[in-house]
């Protein structure tokens, strides 16, 4: 009998030991135990600048579909060529590495992070789901973080859910609760947190505001009368700025190594239209000095095609975007602005929905630079520039898409929604004459998450990149 129980404790000791083994084989060394709010907060808001700013999500997706930019080589992503391998970076990355981090902030204790940190990762949580919605459609949402596979929530129920988030945002910052530091955007300024909040939450009233106009106006009411207010000037404006290698803008990096991109010929003949002094901020002159004007490419071309319009004879995306310092602008003060006029043009608030459109477009050209005063009155008394409340959204559309020049995946979702400009598909496209209304899901979630995966397709229609999503109705 004590022969046994040597033995078992023997075994016992040697479990013990072989975990305690496996244990420190598992622990990776450079990892963060007790990982720290200001750290994780710094982190989550460079990650989210590249992912936003970045190629994948951006310059190689959606700025090509609204057709701000254009390839001149390796023209496939400018055809729609593409597969669901092609946009797994917004989706790996809001889930696994910010919702993940920012979950982390929420979670912590009063000891650990005050709550203008959870107000403030809440707000960048929303953000995050935000995107992902905007470009897949249905999302996991509620269990998402809770369960390996997470169902995913609709459209609609992701934007209430987001509605009712930020409005929790707004109740936990406040400026008396303590600093904040690791801030690189607002630098712990919470009065400006809680306008972003705000204006986040207008945004969204618009998002929802052709299926749910009720909901819609409420939001805008709520959104707009708060007393913390949204941004009020370019000063406000949530934008990263980038500092030099290898903390670069994404795009500068690229341009370094890399000649695929050129700003699309729709973008410059619209500018070039409208005598538009934003023109010569959003390009460069071709480098050939014999051609003179700003030359766009045209989207959607073959290799070949694309390639004959000559590299040196077209025009590079402007240096303001190219530079190593160039921010990653996130929600502008000129949006708030023609979000505002939108939601006066709607009735949902009291306002000059016209002169909120003049200052809208005067905060854009503000932004870069733009301040003479003859200047942007000659530009806002064109005709074809002056604000039509019989067509609102012709009007807000076509300036909201030049204004969110580089933006691209806000570009694209306020393009779908306002349905304008109109926009015509290049020639070697490969969806039958349309644009994308929509990212893929990544390939893994049908292998990973495929009764989830299945049971959304069957509500919101085919991973296809032309199925409409909740929001988009026209």
């Amino acid at each position: 009998m004590l022969k046994k129980l040597s033995y078992i404790t023997l075994f016992a000791l040697t479990l013990t030991s072989c975990s305690d083994t496996l244990d420190d084989i598992n622990k990776n060394p450079n990892a963060t135990e007790t990982p720290l709010a200001p750290y994780l907060l710094t982190g989550t808001l460079k990650q989210g600048a590249d992912l936003y700013w970045g190629s994948t999500n951006n310059f190689d997706s959606s700025l090509l579909f609204v057709q701000h930019w254009a390839k001149i080589q390796y023209t496939e992503p400018d055809r729609y060529d593409v597969s669901n391998t092609s946009f797994t970076s917004l989706w790996n990355t809001g889930y696994a590495t910010l919702i993940t981090d920012l979950n982390t902030i929420i979670n912590f204790t009063d000891a650990q992070a005050n709550s203008n940190y959870k107000g403030i990762a809440l707000t960048l949580r929303s953000w995050t789901f935000l995107l992902l919605t905007d470009a897949y459609g249905s999302i996991p949402y509620k269990e998402a973080g809770q369960k390996v596979t997470p169902a995913y929530d609709t459209q609609k129920d992701v934007y209430t859910g987001l509605l009712a988030d930020l409005k929790q945002a707004q109740t936990l910052l406040n400026a008396s609760s303590g600093t904040v530091t690791g801030d690189l955007v607002y630098k712990g300024d919470i009065a400006k947190w809680k306008k972003l909040v705000n204006s986040l939450r207008l945004r969204i009233a618009l998002r929802i505001s052709d299926r749910e106009p009720d909901l819609a106006k409420q939001a805008a009411i709520e959104a707009t009368a708060d007393a913390a207010g949204v941004l009020s000037s370019n000063n406000d404006t949530f934008k990263f700025t980038y500092i030099s290698s290898p903390q670069q803008n994404p795009a500068s990096a690229w341009f370094e190594t890399r000649d695929d991109y050129r700003i699309s010929k729709t973008m410059v003949d619209q500018l070039t239209v409208l005598s538009d002094p934003r023109l010569p901020v959003y390009a460069q002159l071709p480098s050939d000095a014999s051609v003179g004007k700003y030359v766009g490419g045209a989207n959607g071309l073959s290799n070949s095609d694309a390639n004959s319009q000559g590299f040196a004879k077209t025009s590079k995306p402007g240096t303001y975007f190219l530079t190593s310092t160039s921010p990653a602008l996130i929600a502008s003060y000129c949006e708030t602005l023609f979000n505002l006029a939108e939601a006066a043009a709607r009735g949902y608030i009291a306002g000059d929905a016209e002169q909120l459109y003049k200052n809208a477009i005067t905060a854009s050209f503000n932004q870069f630079g733009i301040t003479d005063a003859t200047v942007i009155t000659n530009y806002l008394n064109q005709a074809s520039v002056k604000y039509d409340a019989s067509n609102y959204a012709k009007s807000i559309g076509t300036q909201k898409w030049i204004a969110f020049f580089g933006q691209g995946l806000d570009a694209f979702t306020e393009w779908r929604r306002l349905d304008y400009p109109v926009l015509t598909a290049g020639p070697a496209t490969v969806l039958d004459g349309k644009i994308p209304s929509r990212f893929f899901y990544p390939g893994t979630e049908q292998s990973l998450n495929g009764n989830s995966y299945q049971a959304a397709i069957a509500v919101q229609g085919k991973d296809l990149l032309t199925t409409k999503l909740w929001f988009d109705v026209k």
